[in-house]
């Protein structure tokens, strides 16, 4: 979890001018919840990453679309876009995985020491709606959505079994054919049904 607020804060001292780097909230343990904002567009992209506490890679992919944002001027100037990026959501819940994080990498080690929050303690979750929001977390990414007020948000999640996939709060012409063809040409395979039987 620390790794996460030192690189983004070595990258900002690299990049002053085009990235930015701000406490937004504070989680139930007191842990700062961060943001790192790259360019100046006036169109607002929101990526949060750790929305679940056994998910790591959404902040090491974070960093990296910062990195990228960066080297390429299409994709903040060229867009009018400010990407701004949440490196955990849930960092207490992180942490309780930093046993199986750190290897070895085996199925043993990993349910030994998996941690994952019930539905009422994971950030995300609101099945009482905006009103019913009750964690620090969850508020602060809320306030977060109505300051930024953005045109595009995305969550970064992990999945333990079965393959990538996209879910959409609106038709996207040419999402899923993006997507298929990126996971292909990576070797992921496509989750192609239902992924989750709550619903």
């Amino acid at each position: 979890m620390d790794e996460l607020g030192a690189r983004a804060a070595a990258l900002v001292a690299r990049r002053p001018r085009d990235a930015r780097l701000r406490r937004v909230g504070t989680s139930r343990a007191g842990t700062p919840l961060w943001l790192l904002s790259v360019g100046h567009g006036s169109r607002q992209a929101l990526v949060v990453a750790g929305p679940h506490a056994n998910e790591p890679v959404g902040g090491a992919t974070a960093l990296r679309l910062a990195e990228r944002a960066l080297a390429d001027p299409r994709l903040c100037e060229g867009a009018d876009a400010t990407w701004n990026l949440l490196l955990c959501l849930d960092p207490d819940g992180s942490r309780r995985n930093e046993a199986w994080l750190s290897g070895p990498y085996t199925l043993g080690n990993y349910f030994r020491h998996f941690f994952r929050p019930g539905f009422l303690e994971q950030p995300e979750w609101l099945p009482d709606g905006a009103d019913g929001a009750t964690l620090p977390e969850t508020r602060a990414l809320l306030d977060l959505q109505d300051e930024l007020r953005p045109f595009l948000q995305c969550s970064l999640h992990g999945v333990d079994v079965g393959g990538a996939f996209v879910e959409l709060t609106h038709e996207l012409p040419g999402i899923a054919q993006r997507v298929a063809h990126s996971a292909t040409r990576l070797g992921i395979p496509r989750e192609l049904g239902p992924y989750d039987t709550l619903y």
